[in-house]
Order: C-alpha cells, then structure tokens, then sequence
C-alpha cells in the first residue's frame, strides 16, 4: 500500500552541492527501484543546527516527499544510516494526519448542515452568506483623520 511520508535529511556542511545532489539521485534510485515516487525535493541550503551534533554545528537540509510503502522508507532509512556525508534524517509519514484531517472537516460540514436545517435555512451556505457588516462599504468611517482633535 502506498501512503505519502516526508524524508528530512542533514548533510554535512562539508558536502559539496554535488555530493549533496549525487545523494539525491541515489534516494531517487533507491524509490524508483521499489516502486515508488518522488513527489516533490525542496532543498532548503545550508542552515544553523539548533544543538551540535557531533562536530557540527551547520548543515544542509533536504526534505523529499515520497509515495511509496513502508518497506521502501525501510531500505531508505537503511541507506541513509550507512552515508557519513548524512549527519541527521528523519522519515515522518504524512498521509494519516490528512485522512485525520479530512475526516473533521466532514464531521464539521455534517454538523453545520444539521444545525442550518433545524434552523430551516439550506443545508449549504448561499453566496453571500455569512459576511459582516455591508459588502459595498470597505471603509470605515469611525476615524476620520483629516479632523483635528486638540
């Protein structure tokens, strides 16, 4: 089954922008051989740590955001333990606190709907609905600077 997990790496300061992209490409290997994808690779650059680990105090952040299965994620924590480029990384899965997520704003939308109909109003907001104070009127009128008041 595949779900959706977000990969946080640290490579070390002393890493070239190569290294840091050959890295890259054998994560990419590594999904591709097993079946999965990479969704998106945002790096992030070189940035401070917030404690030393180890001797270093800087590194370069890299998340990817990958589909694929649990054994994938697996063999890539696997891997990224055996590169001594890779200071810190840390694999989070993703996928469940969206279905969390979506299954509350549908227990909201339920729960607005049946209060709205016990109120006899349409189960759905109407265009329009639901705005405060007059549309037409962006301006307020309560401070009018160009009075002077000494």
């Amino acid at each position: 089954m595949n779900r959706k997990y977000e990969l946080v790496y640290i490579v070390s300061p002393d890493a070239t922008e190569d290294q840091v992209s050959d890295l890259h490409t054998q994560v990419d290997g590594i999904v591709q051989r097993l079946g999965g994808q990479i969704e998106k690779t945002d790096n992030w650059g070189r940035r401070r740590l917030a404690y030393e680990i180890g001797r270093h105090k800087e590194g370069t952040y890299v998340l990817e955001v990958i589909n694929g299965s649990g054994d994938l994620m697996k063999e890539i924590d696997r891997r990224l333990k055996l590169f001594d480029l890779v200071i810190r990384h840390l694999v989070v899965r993703v996928d469940e606190d969206q279905e969390v997520i979506e299954r509350a704003r549908t227990k909201r939308g339920q729960v607005s709907s049946r209060r709205r109909i016990a109120r006899g109003l349409p189960s759905e907001r109407q265009p329009g609905e639901g705005q405060r104070g007059d549309s037409d009127d962006d301006r307020d009128d309560r401070f009018d600077m160009t009075e002077d008041r000494r």
